[in-house]
C-alpha cells in the first residue's frame, strides 16, 4: 500500500537511484504507449519517429506512438501522417490551437490504451535501447516511474554548448542519490491528467508519482540527446521558466523538486568544479546566469505570470549535430 506523501518514508525509501539497468528476457514483454508532443516540430519529428520505430526491445513492446500536433503551421502533421502510413502503431492526434505542452500531455493520456506510458518531447533523440532501458524496470512492481539521462549534443568548447553540457552533467550527478525527472520519463497510469497550469510537466508528474508513495528509478543507461539554447536569451527564457514553474509547484502541493535548493546545487557544483582557467571561468559565468534566470522566474512568479504556454527557444530545435537517421521521411524498408 503506497505511503502518504507526509510519511517520513517517503522522501527515502521510495527512491531508487542508479545509473545503469539491464533487463532479463521474459515471455511477457511489457506493452506501452508512447506519446510525443509536438509544436512545429519539423526539423526533427521525422528522425524522432525513426529512432523510436528502429528501437532494439527485448522485454518492451511499443503498443502505439501517438504525436499530439498541438497548433503546429509547419510540415509536423504531414511528417507523421507519412510515417502513419508506414506503420500502423503511429497515430496522429491534432490539437488546432496550441495550448501547452500539458494540455497536450492529457489528451495523449486520454487516448492511450496502454497502462505504462512514456512522453516525450518532439525535440529528442533517443539512442538505440533507450526506451527498452528506460520502461524495463516497470517490471519491478515497486518502480512506478523512470527517467532517462538527457546527453546534449552541444560543443562544450562553446560557451553555450559548455552550458548546455554543465547544465545535464550536474542533473545527472544529482539523480545518482536523488531523483529529478527530465525529457523522456515513462510512468504507470495512477492517475488521469494533469490537474493544473504548469510549464514544468516531466515534474508534475514526479510530484504525483511520488505523492501517492510509489517509487521511482533514475536509469542513467536509458540516454536520449537534446540540444541547449544557442543563445544567452534563449537560455534565461527557459531558466525562468523552469524556476518559476517550480516555485508554484511547491506552494501549491507541497512538492519541492531536488533542483529547487540554491544551496544544494551550489555544493554540487562545488564538488565537481573544473579548475582549469577555461572551464573555471566559464563554469563561475553559467552559474551567474542561472542565478539571474532564477532571480527572474522568481519574480514572474510573484507576479502571477503563466508560462503553461511559452515562447518556443527556436535554438534548441535541431539535433543537426546527432547522428544521421535519414531525412525524417520513411524510407521504403522503414516498420
Amino acid at each position: 500500500m503506497p505511503v502518504p506523501r507526509h510519511h517520513p518514508k517517503y522522501r527515502g525509501s521510495h527512491i531508487v537511484a542508479e545509473s545503469s539497468f539491464d533487463p532479463e528476457p521474459t515471455s511477457h514483454p511489457i506493452s506501452c504507449s508512447m506519446g510525443i508532443m509536438a509544436h512545429n516540430e519539423e526539423a526533427n519529428i521525422g528522425r524522432l519517429l525513426e529512432a523510436v520505430l528502429s528501437q532494439r526491445l527485448i522485454t518492451v513492446t511499443l503498443a502505439e506512438i501517438i504525436v499530439v500536433a498541438s497548433g503546429c503551421t509547419d510540415a509536423t502533421q504531414d511528417i507523421v501522417r507519412s510515417w502513419a502510413k508506414r506503420d500502423p502503431r503511429v497515430r496522429l492526434v491534432v490539437q488546432e490551437r496550441r495550448e501547452g505542452k500539458v494540455s497536450a500531455i492529457n489528451c495523449f493520456l486520454s487516448k492511450a490504451r496502454e497502462k505504462i506510458v512514456l512522453t516525450s518531447s518532439a525535440d529528442l533523440l533517443p539512442e538505440i535501447d533507450a526506451i527498452e532501458q528506460l520502461v524495463s524496470p516497470l517490471a519491478d512492481s515497486a518502480v512506478s516511474m523512470t527517467t532517462c539521462r538527457p546527453v546534449p549534443i552541444d560543443n562544450p568548447r562553446r560557451f553555450m554548448g559548455f552550458a548546455a553540457q554543465l547544465l545535464w552533467a550536474l542533473h545527472h550527478q544529482l539523480n545518482l542519490t536523488e531523483f529529478k525527472a527530465g525529457e523522456m520519463v515513462s510512468f504507470r497510469r495512477t492517475f488521469k491528467r494533469i490537474p493544473y497550469r504548469t510549464p514544468v510537466d516531466e515534474a508534475s508528474i514526479e510530484s504525483m508519482i511520488r505523492g501517492r508513495g510509489y517509487g521511482v528509478r533514475y536509469v542513467g543507461s536509458a540516454i536520449i540527446h537534446n540540444k541547449g539554447p544557442e543563445t544567452i536569451s534563449d537560455f534565461l527564457r527557459q531558466r525562468r521558466r523552469i524556476y518559476a514553474g517550480h516555485l508554484a509547484m511547491r506552494d501549491m502541493v507541497g512538492y519541492q523538486v531536488a533542483t529547487l535548493s540554491n544551496t544544494k546545487m551550489v555544493g554540487l557544483v562545488l564538488r565537481h568544479l573544473d579548475w582549469r582557467p577555461r572551464a573555471f571561468i566559464w563554469t563561475l559565468a553559467v552559474a551567474a546566469l542561472e542565478a539571474y534566470g532564477r532571480f527572474l522566474g522568481r519574480f514572474d512568479y510573484a507576479r502571477r505570470r503563466d508560462h503553461s504556454v511559452w515562447k518556443i527557444s527556436a535554438t534548441t530545435k535541431r539535433l543537426d549535430e546527432a547522428p544521421e537517421q535519414g531525412d525524417g521521411r520513411p524510407s521504403a524498408g522503414a516498420r
